[in-house]
């Protein structure tokens, strides 16, 4: 059986096991990092010597880390051609393009964002960081509602990789303490993902920690 190594409240352990969820693949899970500690042991590092979360052991003494790989592994491994992750090259090419795009250009300044609003005693925050982070992040957020317009996820009719890949983020933008200009597309989308999708509400759309 697939087993997913990594804590719950790691955004890129999120997107695996809401894939998981979106594909009906039986895992189990083994938290692993930040306070639970693992990371660092020996066992884990022959695994992944990047010594972060997740990482992934799929049988016959394969192991697999970065999470957007996970992700294009298990759906290439579990449901060739689902829409998930399209085989055709081009349609392929813009679901891959937004899952590097969300580790390029995203993921910084959202991350600068999580964690001085969740992790960061009060006392410790660069509110100045912050707020530039915030408003790069909203800039790349708009680039997002241009590309949903009216469609109801992120490359079209179907739910796909990128949509995984962007939620835990789209997420937090919503949840965290912060202001947000008018992004309806934006919001359309992540109500769709709360009313459609039981992973998105299970390992997603989880209380910030």
């Amino acid at each position: 059986m697939l087993k997913v190594w990594g804590r719950t409240s790691s955004s890129n352990v999120m997107k695996v096991l809401w894939l998981c969820e979106e594909l009906g693949i039986a895992h189990e899970r083994a938290d692993a990092g930040g306070a639970f500690g693992v990371t660092r042991e020996p066992f884990y590092l022959a695994m992944n010597p990047n010594a972060k979360v997740p990482t992934i052991e799929d049988g016959g003494g394969f192991s697999l880390w970065e999470s957007n790989s996970i992700c294009r592994y298990l759906a290439n491994s579990r449901a060739p051609g689902h829409a998930i992750y399209p085989a055709a090259p081009k349609p392929r090419a813009l679901v891959e393009r937004w899952m590097d795009w969300q580790l390029s250009a995203l993921g910084g300044p959202m991350t600068v964002v999580f964690f001085t609003h969740v992790r960061t005693p009060e006392r410790d925050r660069d509110m100045a960081a912050t707020a530039k982070a915030r408003d790069e992040a909203e800039a790349l957020w708009r680039m997002v509602e241009a590309q949903l317009g009216d469609s109801p996820y992120v490359c079209g009719g179907a739910m796909s990789l990128a949509d995984i890949a962007l939620g835990p983020y789209l997420h937090r933008w919503f949840a965290l303490p912060i202001s947000r200009g008018e992004l309806p597309a934006l919001r359309r989308w992540y109500d769709r993902l709360l009313e459609r999708h039981a992973g998105f509400r299970t390992h997603v759309a989880v209380p910030l920690s």
